[in-house]
Protein backbone atom coordinates (compact mmCIF):
# COMPACT_ATOMS: atom_id res chain seq x y z
CA UNK A 1 0.00 0.00 0.00
CA UNK A 2 1.47 3.33 -1.00
CA UNK A 3 1.96 5.45 2.13
CA UNK A 4 -0.02 8.66 2.28
CA UNK A 5 1.86 11.78 3.34
CA UNK A 6 0.35 12.08 6.81
CA UNK A 7 2.55 14.70 8.46
CA UNK A 8 0.13 16.11 11.03
CA UNK A 9 -2.25 14.45 13.46
CA UNK A 10 0.04 11.90 15.09
CA UNK A 11 -0.12 13.56 18.51
CA UNK A 12 -3.78 12.59 18.92
CA UNK A 13 -4.92 9.77 21.19
CA UNK A 14 -7.39 8.39 18.62
CA UNK A 15 -4.67 8.12 15.99
CA UNK A 16 -2.19 6.58 18.44
CA UNK A 17 -4.66 3.94 19.59
CA UNK A 18 -5.72 3.10 16.04
CA UNK A 19 -2.10 2.85 14.91
CA UNK A 20 -1.22 0.56 17.81
CA UNK A 21 -4.19 -1.67 17.01
CA UNK A 22 -3.08 -1.86 13.39
CA UNK A 23 0.46 -2.88 14.32
CA UNK A 24 -0.93 -5.62 16.59
CA UNK A 25 -3.30 -7.01 13.99
CA UNK A 26 -1.37 -6.65 10.74
CA UNK A 27 2.27 -7.30 9.78
CA UNK A 28 3.25 -4.21 7.76
CA UNK A 29 5.04 -2.10 10.38
CA UNK A 30 6.48 -5.13 12.14
CA UNK A 31 7.86 -6.55 8.90
CA UNK A 32 9.38 -3.29 7.71
CA UNK A 33 10.86 -2.69 11.18
CA UNK A 34 12.53 -6.10 11.27
CA UNK A 35 13.90 -5.58 7.76
CA UNK A 36 15.54 -2.29 8.70
CA UNK A 37 16.84 -3.58 12.02
CA UNK A 38 18.53 -6.55 10.33
CA UNK A 39 20.17 -4.27 7.76
CA UNK A 40 21.59 -2.09 10.55
CA UNK A 41 23.93 -4.86 11.77
CA UNK A 42 23.08 -4.52 15.45
CA UNK A 43 24.72 -7.62 16.94
CA UNK A 44 27.50 -5.76 18.75
CA UNK A 45 25.74 -2.46 19.33
CA UNK A 46 25.86 -0.42 22.54
CA UNK A 47 23.53 2.46 21.53
CA UNK A 48 20.87 2.46 18.82
CA UNK A 49 18.38 5.21 17.94
CA UNK A 50 14.85 4.51 16.70
CA UNK A 51 14.18 7.78 14.88
CA UNK A 52 10.56 8.90 14.47
CA UNK A 53 9.80 5.83 16.55
CA UNK A 54 6.09 6.37 17.17
CA UNK A 55 4.61 3.71 19.44
CA UNK A 56 7.70 1.53 19.35
CA UNK A 57 7.21 -1.05 16.58
CA UNK A 58 10.73 -0.45 15.29
CA UNK A 59 12.20 -0.20 18.79
CA UNK A 60 10.79 -3.65 19.50
CA UNK A 61 12.54 -5.06 16.43
CA UNK A 62 15.78 -3.38 17.47
CA UNK A 63 15.54 -4.72 21.02
CA UNK A 64 15.26 -8.25 19.64
CA UNK A 65 18.70 -7.90 18.00
CA UNK A 66 20.86 -5.78 20.32
CA UNK A 67 22.88 -7.20 23.23
CA UNK A 68 21.41 -7.37 26.73
CA UNK A 69 23.47 -4.39 27.90
CA UNK A 70 22.68 -2.12 24.94
CA UNK A 71 20.68 1.10 25.13
CA UNK A 72 17.91 2.00 22.68
CA UNK A 73 16.46 5.50 22.36
CA UNK A 74 13.11 5.91 20.64
CA UNK A 75 12.67 9.54 19.61
CA UNK A 76 9.41 10.98 18.29
CA UNK A 77 7.64 14.32 18.55
CA UNK A 78 4.20 12.77 19.18
CA UNK A 79 3.68 12.24 22.90
CA UNK A 80 0.38 10.44 22.25
CA UNK A 81 2.15 7.75 20.22
CA UNK A 82 4.73 7.27 22.93
CA UNK A 83 2.09 7.03 25.66
CA UNK A 84 0.65 4.03 23.83
CA UNK A 85 4.10 2.53 23.34
CA UNK A 86 5.07 2.87 27.00
CA UNK A 87 2.09 0.72 28.01
CA UNK A 88 3.19 -2.28 25.99
CA UNK A 89 6.95 -1.94 25.55
CA UNK A 90 8.60 -1.87 28.98
CA UNK A 91 12.09 -3.19 28.24
CA UNK A 92 14.50 -1.42 30.63
CA UNK A 93 16.99 -0.93 27.79
CA UNK A 94 14.56 1.45 26.08
CA UNK A 95 14.36 5.20 26.70
CA UNK A 96 11.54 7.31 25.24
CA UNK A 97 12.42 10.86 24.13
CA UNK A 98 9.71 13.26 22.93
CA UNK A 99 11.36 15.61 20.44
CA UNK A 100 11.46 16.41 16.72
CA UNK A 101 13.77 14.33 14.55
CA UNK A 102 15.64 17.48 13.61
CA UNK A 103 16.70 17.87 17.26
CA UNK A 104 18.17 14.37 17.47
CA UNK A 105 21.69 15.50 18.36
CA UNK A 106 20.42 17.30 21.46
CA UNK A 107 19.12 14.07 22.99
CA UNK A 108 21.68 11.36 22.24
CA UNK A 109 24.28 11.05 25.01
CA UNK A 110 27.06 9.40 23.02
CA UNK A 111 28.17 7.92 19.72
CA UNK A 112 25.40 5.71 18.34
CA UNK A 113 26.14 2.47 16.54
CA UNK A 114 23.06 2.86 14.35
CA UNK A 115 20.08 5.11 13.64
CA UNK A 116 17.00 3.40 12.19
CA UNK A 117 13.98 5.25 10.77
CA UNK A 118 10.91 3.38 9.52
CA UNK A 119 8.24 4.94 7.30
CA UNK A 120 8.86 8.57 8.24
CA UNK A 121 11.99 10.19 6.85
CA UNK A 122 10.12 12.05 4.08
CA UNK A 123 8.01 13.81 6.74
CA UNK A 124 11.10 15.55 8.15
CA UNK A 125 13.49 18.30 7.11
CA UNK A 126 15.74 15.75 5.42
CA UNK A 127 18.88 17.86 5.17
CA UNK A 128 18.70 18.85 8.83
CA UNK A 129 17.94 15.31 10.00
CA UNK A 130 20.76 13.77 7.95
CA UNK A 131 23.20 16.28 9.44
CA UNK A 132 21.97 15.40 12.95
CA UNK A 133 22.32 11.69 12.23
CA UNK A 134 25.91 12.20 11.07
CA UNK A 135 26.61 14.07 14.29
CA UNK A 136 25.36 11.28 16.59
CA UNK A 137 26.76 8.26 14.72
CA UNK A 138 30.14 6.84 15.64
CA UNK A 139 32.59 6.38 12.76
CA UNK A 140 31.40 3.27 10.94
CA UNK A 141 27.89 3.60 12.39
CA UNK A 142 24.95 2.90 10.12
CA UNK A 143 21.88 4.94 9.18
CA UNK A 144 19.10 2.74 7.80
CA UNK A 145 15.75 4.06 6.57
CA UNK A 146 13.04 3.46 4.01
CA UNK A 147 10.92 5.65 1.76
CA UNK A 148 7.50 4.79 0.40
CA UNK A 149 7.64 4.01 -3.30
CA UNK A 150 5.36 6.86 -4.24
CA UNK A 151 7.62 9.38 -2.54
CA UNK A 152 10.81 7.82 -3.91
CA UNK A 153 9.44 7.35 -7.42
CA UNK A 154 10.13 3.60 -7.48
CA UNK A 155 7.98 0.53 -8.14
CA UNK A 156 8.95 -3.06 -7.45
CA UNK A 157 8.14 -5.51 -10.28
CA UNK A 158 5.70 -7.30 -7.95
CA UNK A 159 3.63 -4.11 -7.68
CA UNK A 160 3.40 -3.64 -11.43
CA UNK A 161 2.41 -7.28 -11.97
CA UNK A 162 -0.58 -7.24 -9.58
CA UNK A 163 -3.77 -6.04 -11.18
CA UNK A 164 -6.58 -6.89 -8.75
CA UNK A 165 -9.03 -4.30 -10.09
CA UNK A 166 -9.82 -0.82 -8.77
CA UNK A 167 -7.77 0.22 -5.76
CA UNK A 168 -9.48 0.92 -2.48
CA UNK A 169 -8.53 4.59 -2.87
CA UNK A 170 -10.25 4.69 -6.26
CA UNK A 171 -13.39 3.09 -4.83
CA UNK A 172 -13.34 5.56 -1.91
CA UNK A 173 -13.44 8.47 -4.34
CA UNK A 174 -16.25 6.85 -6.30
CA UNK A 175 -18.39 6.27 -3.20
CA UNK A 176 -17.67 9.77 -1.91
CA UNK A 177 -18.74 11.24 -5.26
CA UNK A 178 -21.94 9.16 -5.42
CA UNK A 179 -23.04 9.51 -1.79
CA UNK A 180 -21.59 12.86 -0.73
CA UNK A 181 -21.19 14.83 -3.95
CA UNK A 182 -17.44 14.78 -3.56
CA UNK A 183 -15.45 16.32 -6.38
CA UNK A 184 -11.84 15.15 -6.16
CA UNK A 185 -9.17 17.70 -7.03
CA UNK A 186 -7.70 17.34 -10.51
CA UNK A 187 -4.88 14.87 -10.62
CA UNK A 188 -1.50 16.28 -11.51
CA UNK A 189 1.70 14.43 -12.29
CA UNK A 190 4.06 15.47 -9.50
CA UNK A 191 7.74 14.70 -9.30
CA UNK A 192 8.71 12.22 -6.55
CA UNK A 193 9.22 13.97 -3.23
CA UNK A 194 12.43 12.16 -2.29
CA UNK A 195 14.01 10.16 -5.15
CA UNK A 196 17.24 8.28 -4.68
CA UNK A 197 19.43 10.89 -6.37
CA UNK A 198 18.14 13.56 -3.97
CA UNK A 199 18.66 11.20 -1.03
CA UNK A 200 22.23 10.51 -2.14
CA UNK A 201 22.93 14.23 -2.50
CA UNK A 202 21.57 15.00 0.98
CA UNK A 203 23.59 12.15 2.50
CA UNK A 204 26.77 13.29 0.77
CA UNK A 205 26.34 16.88 1.98
CA UNK A 206 25.79 15.58 5.52
CA UNK A 207 28.99 13.53 5.35
CA UNK A 208 27.37 10.11 5.07
CA UNK A 209 28.18 7.41 2.51
CA UNK A 210 25.61 5.20 0.79
CA UNK A 211 26.42 1.52 1.36
CA UNK A 212 23.40 -0.11 -0.25
CA UNK A 213 19.99 0.61 -1.72
CA UNK A 214 17.19 -1.77 -2.65
CA UNK A 215 13.62 -1.54 -3.87
CA UNK A 216 11.58 -4.07 -1.91
CA UNK A 217 7.96 -5.20 -2.06
CA UNK A 218 5.60 -5.38 0.90
CA UNK A 219 2.80 -7.88 0.24
CA UNK A 220 -0.53 -7.48 2.00
CA UNK A 221 -4.28 -7.72 1.40
CA UNK A 222 -7.25 -5.48 0.88
CA UNK A 223 -8.26 -6.17 4.49
CA UNK A 224 -4.95 -4.75 5.71
CA UNK A 225 -5.33 -1.75 3.41
CA UNK A 226 -8.77 -1.07 4.87
CA UNK A 227 -7.44 -1.27 8.43
CA UNK A 228 -4.60 1.10 7.52
CA UNK A 229 -7.04 3.62 6.02
CA UNK A 230 -9.06 3.45 9.25
CA UNK A 231 -6.21 5.20 11.10
CA UNK A 232 -7.39 8.85 11.30
CA UNK A 233 -4.24 10.38 9.75
CA UNK A 234 -4.60 8.14 6.68
CA UNK A 235 -8.40 8.28 6.30
CA UNK A 236 -9.68 9.49 2.96
CA UNK A 237 -10.94 11.39 1.06
CA UNK A 238 -9.54 14.83 1.77
CA UNK A 239 -11.96 17.69 2.24
CA UNK A 240 -14.61 18.68 4.75
CA UNK A 241 -15.55 15.23 6.02
CA UNK A 242 -15.90 14.03 9.58
CA UNK A 243 -14.04 10.89 10.56
CA UNK A 244 -17.39 9.09 10.86
CA UNK A 245 -18.23 10.06 7.28
CA UNK A 246 -14.85 8.87 6.07
CA UNK A 247 -15.37 5.54 7.82
CA UNK A 248 -18.82 5.22 6.21
CA UNK A 249 -17.24 5.85 2.81
CA UNK A 250 -14.46 3.38 3.56
CA UNK A 251 -16.90 0.66 4.64
CA UNK A 252 -18.96 1.07 1.47
CA UNK A 253 -15.87 1.07 -0.75
CA UNK A 254 -14.46 -1.98 1.02
CA UNK A 255 -17.74 -3.86 0.49
CA UNK A 256 -17.01 -3.67 -3.24
CA UNK A 257 -13.74 -5.59 -2.80
CA UNK A 258 -12.65 -9.05 -1.73
CA UNK A 259 -10.79 -9.00 1.64
CA UNK A 260 -8.00 -11.36 0.61
CA UNK A 261 -7.29 -9.58 -2.68
CA UNK A 262 -3.49 -9.13 -2.78
CA UNK A 263 -1.97 -5.67 -2.68
CA UNK A 264 1.70 -4.72 -3.05
CA UNK A 265 3.57 -1.65 -1.82
CA UNK A 266 7.03 -0.67 -2.99
CA UNK A 267 9.68 0.74 -0.68
CA UNK A 268 13.14 2.16 -1.30
CA UNK A 269 15.50 1.00 1.46
CA UNK A 270 18.73 2.91 2.03
CA UNK A 271 21.72 1.86 4.14
CA UNK A 272 24.23 4.66 4.76
CA UNK A 273 27.26 4.96 7.00
CA UNK A 274 29.37 7.57 8.71
CA UNK A 275 32.81 6.94 7.21
CA UNK A 276 35.43 5.39 9.41
CA UNK A 277 38.20 7.73 10.47
CA UNK A 278 41.55 7.34 8.75
CA UNK A 279 44.49 6.55 10.97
Amino acid sequence: MAPLDAVLGWDEDTTAEAYAAFTRDFPMYGATSRDLAHRAGLAGSSLVVDLCGGAGATAEAILDLVPSQAQVISLDNAAAMQRVGRRTLTDPRLTWVTAPAENLAEHVPGAADAVVCNSAIWKTDVAQVFAAVRQVLRPGGRFVFNIGGGFAGVRHPDETSVRPGPSLNTLIHQVAANDYGYAPPPTTEEAPKLPLDAVADHLSVAGLTVLDTEVVAQHSTMAEKKAWLSIPVFARPDGEFTHAQRMDILDKAYSLTTPDTPTVTSWLVVVAQRPRELR
